[in-house]
């Protein structure tokens, strides 16, 4: 049964139910209403801001049903009913992990075992069956890669995976960009040279969130594809070393690049990126394009190198990657906050052709989320 009892200041509802108690703040209450004074109907858009609020939120009364709770407010007798559901998942009151790099939501770490069950779509399916789209979206949420396969070998193919989600971002480098050897490359990455583990573009504020690559030709020997998950790296920095941990979350690095003419891209920002309650946010890892740290204090300088070595050794761990090679046809996405991707070397016998280009994650876990609600 569901009970609802106000404060002695009348500040705090205390919501009661089989599943637990929970207490809301009058102030919590009155600024997120759900009533059509305080938000749009067609579009869930706040109509107020925090200025129209009153000067106290008091409760006049709180009452609850099996699924609704009601209250009025002392200052101007306003009535709001919210579902309790909604009250439910919105609630606050309750424990907090802040252990610095804890795993966001839906996230779930992995090494070398994924090399078995490498997350995948069938492009086919992904553009017919909405439950595979679903399916296939919420795995990069949880793994922050997958691949895809049935994809045509023809040029322009990685924008077919971006419109299952959203939109290409365009950067200096194009609309897309061609992954082979080139004669004076402005960048190392259209060489043969191997490349360790790294994420995009660290040199840019805000950086691509997601990256595409796609298989046009892949008859040359080596060049697999690998993927590093950054948060795994990040936590086993933690357990190893927590003084680490800190200087790379806390200090800032820097981040450059000016390998073609007119462009002379940096940032500033921490290799490990987290939310004041302690979430992994994001990883910045780039060996190539890791400019002089100028914001590490003097005395902390040699621990701050010592823990960057320590998680590029993490990083290097054989145990840490999972290792594909892609056919014509095929493809694979990568959350670029979270996931680093590498190539092994590979021989000037035969052709290797990818395809890249950028987008943005906002748009994928959008198309999951309306996947999910209709689900």
């Amino acid at each position: 049964m569901t009970q609802v009892q106000l404060s002695s200041d009348n500040q705090v509802l205390t919501l009661t139910t089989p599943s637990g108690t929970h207490r809301f703040h009058g102030v919590w209450l009155r600024h997120n209403a759900l009533d059509a004074d305080t938000r749009d109907p067609g579009n869930g858009q706040r109509l107020i801001t925090l200025a129209d609020l009153p000067d106290n939120c008091a409760l006049a009364t709180a009452e609850a049903t099996e699924n609704t709770v009601t209250v009025t407010f002392a200052a101007d007798n306003k009535t709001v009913t919210f579902p309790l559901a909604w009250l439910l998942a919105n609630a606050y009151d309750r424990p907090q992990d802040t252990t610095p790099g804890h795993l966001p939501p839906h996230a779930e770490t992995w090494g070398k075992d994924l090399n078995d069950a490498v997350p995948t779509g069938h492009y086919p399916d992904l553009t017919s069956k909405p439950d595979a789209k679903r399916d296939w979206l919420a795995a990069i949420r949880r793994y922050g890669f997958a691949k895809v396969t049935g994809l045509p070998s023809e040029s322009g193919a990685l924008f077919k995976v971006v419109d299952l989600f959203g939109y290409v971002r365009e950067t200096n480098y194009g609309r897309h960009f061609e992954v082979r050897t080139e004669v004076n490359p402005t960048n190392l990455a259209f060489t043969g040279l191997g490349l360790q583990a790294h994420t995009d573009n660290p040199y840019r504020d805000p950086v691509p969130t997601l990256q595409v690559l796609s298989c046009l030709e892949n008859s040359a020997e080596g060049g697999d594809n690998m993927v590093v998950d950054g948060f795994a790296a990040a936590q086993k920095l933690h357990d190893q070393n927590p003084e680490g941990f800190a200087l790379l979350h806390s200090h800032s690095a820097r981040f450059e690049y000016a390998g073609e003419a007119g462009v002379r891209l940096t940032s500033r920002r921490p290799v490990i990126g987290i939310t004041p309650e302690g979430t992994l946010l994001n990883i910045r890892f780039n060996a190539r394009s890791a400019a002089a740290p100028v914001d590490v204090p003097f005395d902390k300088m040699p621990a701050y190198y010592a823990a960057l070595r320590q998680l590029s050794d993490i990083i290097d761990d054989p145990m840490s990657e999972v290792r594909f090679k892609l056919a014509p046809g095929e493809a694979f996405i990568v959350d670029n906050t979270r996931v680093l991707h590498a190539r092994k070397g590979y021989s000037g016998a035969g052709k290797r052709w990818l395809q890249g280009c950028y987008a943005d994650k906002d748009g994928l876990l959008s198309t999951l989320a309306a996947l999910e609600t209709t689900a």
